[in-house]
């Protein structure tokens, strides 16, 4: 996936958490953090949440500032519930056919194990970093927020 940085992230449209629907050009002119991850209420997906939750503010008031989009294959329902009981302040997407994750590269581990990871997306729809988050999604948003105080400056 690091391959991908320094191309233009691919183009999409998904149902979101918040019953309408996302399209990523309305994202131009803006930096964000796409984040995929394998299912609402798992452990690991939860606490990686709960990370770009807790320093969700921090990416906010960056200069500019960023925001985060989650996106994994459940419905957009399950995600409006999952939000819902987790408070988010982002929305979440719903890929159930795994067509973004695909276009992104994001592998499927063992066959079944969806993978998390994250991408930088720039301004101009430039991937500017990535990240695989699959077993320390503690430590992800951390690397995260460094990498934007390195390609923002």
């Amino acid at each position: 996936m690091s391959s991908l940085i320094g191309t233009n992230a691919p183009e999409f449209s998904l149902d979101s958490s918040e019953g309408d629907k996302f399209d990523s050009t309305e994202m131009k002119g803006h930096w964000y953090v796409l984040f995929f991850y394998a299912k609402d209420g798992s452990p690991t997906c939860k606490r990686g949440c709960l990370s770009f939750k807790e320093q969700y503010h921090l990416f906010r008031s960056l200069e500019p500032p960023v925001e985060i989009v989650g996106v994994s294959q459940d419905t957009a329902e399950d995600h409006k519930q999952f939000k819902e009981e987790l408070e988010l302040p982002f929305k979440l997407l719903s890929d159930e056919d795994r067509a973004v994750a695909d276009a992104f590269g994001v592998p499927v581990h063992l066959g079944r194990f969806p993978a998390k990871s994250s991408f930088v997306i720039d301004p101009e729809g430039i991937i500017r970093h990535v990240y695989d988050w699959q077993f320390r999604p503690r430590h992800h948003v951390a690397k995260i927020l460094d990498a934007l105080s390195s390609i923002t400056e």
